[in-house]
């Protein structure tokens, strides 16, 4: 029988307790023997750089979240046997899934309710100083919640922080603001986290970066270079020390109608109306330039972008306000260019998702037909330009009798070369093998879901050097 939890908890204490080393007799975290690893799952038992049998460390395909798109619940399930682990209620009817930095929590967003809701996977590590220690317990409703903020939009994660933009709303007179958070402010449940409160409301974004945050910026209507004047047009470097922001820097290279931003070990790059603004990190100090439209682009807008730590290149998506058609770009910052990405979607696709791979070797389209478009980086002539490696059928279905206002989706496992793909029309989600180009296992549900996300023990590049 599924287990119901409300997500948020009513006048329920719910005393913190923190772990401050191992086998400590305080804590409350059940903590489980190292998982058994099956012989299919293509360990290699004689890699001492990945030894999976030290009393420390889990060895686990990790856990999936599914919300289901005929109700408010979300359910949990172990990725190692496909077990469905607990299921909750959520406390709003509309929302978003996402992963925290550090994929231990799912975050639940409620963008017309102001809130965001936090879920336990249950799978997470601690580095205990001469060792790494791994815990798994089950998939637990955190009491924590962000409530203060409105309009929750943009949520950004980047190297174990996460950027939460809110809008504010004209029409209340709230303003925007940001609040950045870890996995650690979860668990300790921080009631006063890093933030921005500006003055006016934008439809803005948040790039945290260290020390540092990149942050939008909306000037009064009379200066805007923005079209719609709700979208900010130039970006602010945030440095937090004494426990707090200030504003240390403005970029002076414009960006009309912003909207989109990633980054990746070197850059931060915003999708503007005429092109991408590149953000150059020296120091404390940001250099700007931006990168013009190319002809491909037309009159459509680069509204999303998709960066990796390890990919020197970005993909950006142009599109009209709404959907409709789509140019794929890619973004070499070091060499200020732009370029199509030399493949189109078939007659009658659309995307529904994009994403890079756990290292950033791929870059991911799934389309409406059910293809899973697979790219690799390849290097010509001393640059790098992304091929389509293969497409990968994930559904046997009709896709016209996808069900009204749903999608396939996906999400990219972090520990290993595997992408998971949910197919609302066959109620499952299937294992694709990113090298192999393979189905290799599937999930069955019970309903049609509506979004996944990964949740578990993120494996650092130099650790994962086989397959799960």
């Amino acid at each position: 029988m599924k287990k119901l939890y409300k997500l948020k908890l009513i006048a329920l204490a719910i005393s913190t307790t923190f772990i401050t080393a191992c086998g400590d007799a305080e804590t409350k975290i059940v903590e489980k023997d190292p998982i058994v690893v099956e012989d299919e799952h293509d360990h290699d038992d004689d890699d001492d750089d990945h030894d999976h049998d030290d009393g420390y460390t889990i060895d686990s395909l990790g856990r999936l979240a599914v919300l289901a798109g005929n109700s408010n619940e979300a359910s949990f399930y172990d990725l190692d046997d496909n077990a469905l682990l607990e299921t909750f209620t959520l406390t709003n009817d509309s929302n978003t899934l996402s992963s925290s930095p550090d994929f231990r929590y799912a975050v639940i967003a409620s963008r017309a309710q102001d809130y965001l809701g936090f879920i336990d996977g249950g799978l997470w590590r601690e580095d205990h100083g001469e060792h790494l220690h791994d815990y798994e317990q089950s998939p637990a409703a955190s009491s924590y919640e962000l409530t203060s903020g409105s309009r929750p939009t943009h949520l950004i994660t980047h190297d174990g922080q996460l950027a939460v933009f809110h809008d504010g709303d004209a029409d209340s007179g709230t303003v925007a603001s940001v609040e950045v958070l870890t996995d650690n402010d979860i668990t300790s449940a921080t009631a006063s986290l890093p933030s921005i409160s500006y003055d006016i409301n934008m439809h803005g974004v948040a790039e945290p970066r260290s020390e540092h945050l990149l942050s939008t910026l909306r000037r009064d209507d009379s200066e805007s270079t923005s079209v719609a004047k709700v979208l900010p047009d130039q970006v602010g470097v945030y440095h937090f020390h004494d426990g707090e922001y200030e504003l240390e820097q403005t970029l002076e290279v414009t960006c009309p109608d912003l909207h989109g931003a990633a980054q990746n070990h070197d850059y931060v790059v915003f999708g503007c109306s005429d092109g991408v603004l590149l953000a150059h990190q020296h120091d404390d100090e940001y250099e700007a330039e931006k990168i013009a439209n190319i002809a491909a682009v037309g009159d459509l807008r680069i509204g999303s972008i998709y960066g990796h730590e390890d990919s020197e290149t970005f993909i950006g998506v142009a599109s009209g306000h709404g959907g409709g058609e789509a140019v794929i770009v890619t973004i070499n910052p070091v060499t200020a260019q732009m370029e199509e990405l030399e493949w189109q979607l078939a007659d009658g696709a659309s995307a529904v998702s994009y994403s890079f791979s756990a290292h950033g070797e791929h870059f991911l389209i799934l389309d409406s037909l059910g293809f899973l478009n697979v790219f690799s980086a390849h290097d010509h002539d001393g640059e790098m330009h992304w091929e389509l490696e293969g497409q990968v059928d994930i559904t046997e279905q009709d896709v016209s009798t996808m069900p009204e206002g749903m999608s396939f989706s996906m999400t990219v496992a972090q520990n290993g070369q595997f992408a998971y793909v949910a197919d609302p029309i066959a109620q499952h989600v299937v294992q694709v093998h990113l090298e192999d180009l393979e189905i290799q296992s599937e999930l069955e549900l019970t309903f049609a879901p509506s979004a996944i996300t990964w949740l578990g023990i993120a494996q650092e590049e130099e650790e994962d050097d086989h397959d799960h």
